[in-house]
């Protein structure tokens, strides 16, 4: 099934950069932007080079792009971990469940791509009780990101 295809199922994909379609490249960007940078007020450099270095986790629902994150390999954003970023929910799918989900996703292929590594997040302060529900924990002081307050948080890898 084609993810992108209208469906009122989630359908959710781990696709590295190089293997994105054009169509879909852009329908994360714009997401991102709509999120980050209109919603949150925050201008900043949302394409940083490591896209192309990333595995993108895309939730589609009825043939739109509802949520997106990214995932980086140990080195990438911390030198000992794997991390999840640019984590964003559209506003047309917003308490529905749609961001658990995406999320669940990125933390279950980071257990499998990097399977000896914690995952650490920088996070939006406030959003710390959602990641919290995933086995996050608290590991900084908040920190100013963007104009934003944002903590360090951390899950430890899994037991082998």
């Amino acid at each position: 099934m084609d993810y992108r295809q209208p469906s009122d199922e989630l359908i959710i994909q781990c696709i590295p950069f190089d293997q994105l379609e054009l169509s879909t490249l852009y329908d994360l960007l714009a997401l991102r932007l709509s999120v980050f940078c209109v919603e949150q007020n925050c201008p900043y450099q949302d394409a940083d080079g490591k896209d192309k270095l990333a595995w993108h986790i895309l939730g589609y629902q009825n043939g739109e792009l509802a949520g997106t994150s990214r995932i980086l390999m140990p080195g990438e954003a911390y030198p000992d971990a794997c991390s999840i970023g640019r984590v964003a929910n559209s506003s047309n799918y917003r308490g529905q469940g749609v961001g658990q989900k995406v999320f669940q996703r990125a933390v279950d292929e980071c257990e499998v791509l990097f399977p000896k590594h914690p995952i650490r997040i920088g996070a939006q302060k406030y959003l710390q009780s959602f990641y919290g529900k995933f086995g996050f924990e608290t590991c900084s002081e908040p920190y100013l990101e963007d104009g934003i307050v944002h903590v360090t948080m951390e899950r430890a890898a899994p037991l082998s």
